[in-house]
């Protein structure tokens, strides 16, 4: 099943993809898709709706994100092999963990727009997993009993901020926009091996990043059993779990993006999504 919303930022509807990929609309059915949704027993009513019985939304117009109600925004950095070489940077040992801001998040085709003195802004392609269900010291082995489903972000991340300005990496991940997520939640039932997804992005129609989640150093079951070791995982928070090589800071020169470019990435069986970059302006930000 996937689910979306599509229409005006603040004023999304909620609708589902029907098999022949038409957009049907839920507004009958919920008011918006929020983290109650996602649990095991609303998914089910929602997977039991006869879609060709929904109107259909002939002209969706914008893509918003796929819920609302984003709670944590956690992400895992370096998480792949060849990127983390890339970056020059030891293989962990253990998931790094930092945060994305709630401000970040964006629509998967909404502009990205660059923080003022920004010269060093990237891309990263990365699966996204969303809790379902609480999760709070589980095992590996039920760990991905509590995801809902998956779905496609872009890491947007200024690099001069995230590593070479001090402390932690969040303050180069977490400005307006650099959170595109979506088209849609990919429900789980419909992702049997979360570590079998090939994924790819390219800038201004250049591929970049070719990769796939199973050279993942941490795999989606790991990652939501370490992370719930710290942290309560919630319904509705999102996990962004690493990118694969291919990044501008990891090119030789460094290539980094510029008002006008135009990124497009996806995830097989995830969809896929555009940006155009723009230069800051306050009212892309509204």
């Amino acid at each position: 099943m996937k689910l979306l919303r599509h229409g005006p930022k603040g004023k999304e509807k909620p609708g589902i993809l029907d098999p022949q990929g038409r957009i049907r609309d839920l507004s009958s059915v919920l008011g918006d898709i929020t983290p109650e949704w996602l649990a095991p027993d609303k998914l089910a009513q929602l997977r039991a709706l006869k879609t060709d019985q929904l109107p259909e939304v002939a002209a969706p117009g914008r893509i918003g994100t796929p819920y609302s109600g984003l709670g944590k925004f956690l992400c895992v950095g370096l998480n792949y092999r060849d990127h983390a070489a890339e970056a020059g940077m030891p293989i962990p040992a253990e998931p790094i963990l930092f945060t994305k801001w709630q401000n970040s998040l964006t629509g998967p085709n909404d502009p990205v727009v660059l923080p003022r003195n920004s010269r060093k802004t990237d891309w990263e392609v990365e699966l996204g997993v969303v809790i379902g269900t609480r999760a709070r010291y589980v095992s590996i082995e039920r760990a991905l009993d509590h995801v809902a489903g998956y779905c496609v972000v872009n890491d947007v991340s200024e690099r001069e901020y995230q590593l070479e300005r001090g402390g932690t990496w969040d303050k180069g991940k977490g400005f307006d926009t650099f959170g595109p997520v979506g088209p849609w939640l990919v429900t789980a039932d419909e992702v049997p091996d979360p570590q079998s997804l090939d994924m790819w992005l390219d800038v201004n129609g250049k591929r970049c990043q070719t990769g796939n989640t199973r050279t993942m150093i941490f795999d989606v079951a790991f990652l939501v059993h370490y992370i719930s070791q710290f942290t309560t995982l919630m319904p509705g928070d999102l996990i962004s779990t690493g990118t694969p090589p291919g990044v501008g800071m990891g090119m030789k020169p460094p290539v980094f993006l510029k008002a006008g470019d135009r990124m497009t990435l996806g995830i097989d069986g995830l969809g896929s999504q555009e940006q155009q970059v723009r230069e800051y302006d306050e009212a892309l930000l509204d």
